[in-house]
């Protein structure tokens, strides 16, 4: 089933004036309303999948060596890098 906000908007389409409030009222005298969606069923999370690239795992989490200061790493995601012009 639609709900009203959807016929509405296809009754605007063909040319109807029609009020929402109106297609809600004839949709409930005829029980065609819609009961799963009247309330929020979820709570709100703003994910938005995956953004950006990730970096590839070269070091593979072995920072063990044989070597003093072969694998020393720094976490540059939250400098920023800006060129220098002629204004500074």
């Amino acid at each position: 089933t639609y709900g009203y906000r959807r016929i509405t908007g296809e009754l605007t389409n063909q040319g109807w004036c029609v009020n929402k409030k109106k297609v809600q009222r004839i949709m409930q005298k005829l029980s065609l309303q819609v009961t799963c969606f009247t309330c929020k069923s979820r709570r709100y999370s703003s994910y938005k999948g995956k953004v950006g690239t990730i970096a590839p795992n070269r070091i593979r989490r072995r920072f063990h060596t044989t070597v003093p200061h072969q694998k020393i790493t720094t976490d540059t995601t939250e400098f920023k890098y800006y060129e220098l012009d002629a204004q500074g």
